[in-house]
């Protein structure tokens, strides 16, 4: 089965494993999102063979099982690992590198749309 994992994870710039009931997962997912990316999402409570790929998941030491993140196939780890990747300022190149973006604007859309003129 862990060959069955990384062929999903070979497939696509990043992939989560994720439950549809966790918040966690979820929030991991919306992060990916926020910066253009479209992640793989295999829901591990809606697939048939969902349990053998948490279990070969476990054995691969992704401890907790969900979320797992996989970017540019390459093991990040869970939400703890996405965070500290994020805060670093680590995640946006490292997604930039895997191919799921092309091109991120670092200058806030809001900075922009406050430089207005007053007119008396």
């Amino acid at each position: 089965m862990e060959a069955a994992v990384r062929q999903l994870v070979g497939e696509r710039p990043v992939v989560i494993f994720s439950k549809s009931c966790c918040c966690v997962s979820y929030s991991m997912k919306q992060l990916i999102a926020s910066y253009g990316a479209n992640p793989t999402v295999h829901e591990l409570d809606e697939i048939p063979n969902g349990r053998d790929i948490e279990r070969a998941l476990q054995s691969m030491g992704c401890k907790p099982t969900v979320p797992v993140v996989f970017i540019g196939q390459k093991f990040v780890g869970g939400a703890n690992e996405l965070i500290s990747l994020q805060v670093r300022g680590k995640l946006v190149p490292m997604l930039m590198e895997a191919g799921a973006i092309w091109v991120w604007n670092t200058t806030s859309a809001s900075a922009s749309a406050s430089t207005s003129t007053t007119t008396r």
